[in-house]
Order: C-alpha cells, then sequence, then structure tokens
C-alpha cells in the first residue's frame, strides 16, 4: 500500500502554476496569494478560492481535486482569471 499526501505537494504546485511564492498558512493546507486565499478543506478533496479584505472572507469557488492537486491548482488560476 502507498500512502500519498496530496497537501504535501500543494505548496510547490502553486508556485509553479502561478509563477509566485505564495505565504503558507496553516500548516501548508492554506496559501496566500495577494487578496486571494486557496485552502485544502474536506481532506483535500476541494480547494476553495477565498477573497480576503482583511479578517473578512468571502468564498468565491470550489475545486475539487482529484489524483493530481496540480490539475486542480490550474482550473483554480483559471477561475480566478475568469473572474477578473
Amino acid at each position: 500500500m502507498r500512502f500519498e499526501d496530496p497537501a504535501a505537494e500543494f505548496v510547490p504546485a502553486v508556485e509553479r502554476v502561478f509563477g509566485d511564492r505564495p505565504r503558507v498558512l496553516d500548516g501548508s493546507r492554506a496559501v496566500l496569494l495577494g487578496g486571494v486565499k486557496l485552502q485544502l478543506e474536506a481532506g483535500e478533496r476541494e480547494l476553495w478560492l477565498i477573497e480576503t479584505h482583511g479578517v473578512l472572507e468571502r468564498r468565491l469557488a470550489m475545486i475539487r481535486v482529484g489524483e493530481d492537486i496540480e490539475a486542480a491548482v490550474v482550473q483554480a488560476r483559471e477561475t480566478l482569471e475568469r473572474a477578473v
């Protein structure tokens, strides 16, 4: 049996996809890029895009995470680009 932790690859995947080093939050299960937080939830099966304004947060979208965390991060970037 092989154990895989999608969260272990999350921060490097965000760096590759967005081309910027994010601020790591919550033990590498969440990162901050400008005013948007990307947060893994539900046992790393959901990637939430959360707009932040100081202590206020607004959930923008949820991306389902499959086998490939990087694919979910790419989908998150595309979702953010469409929102702008």
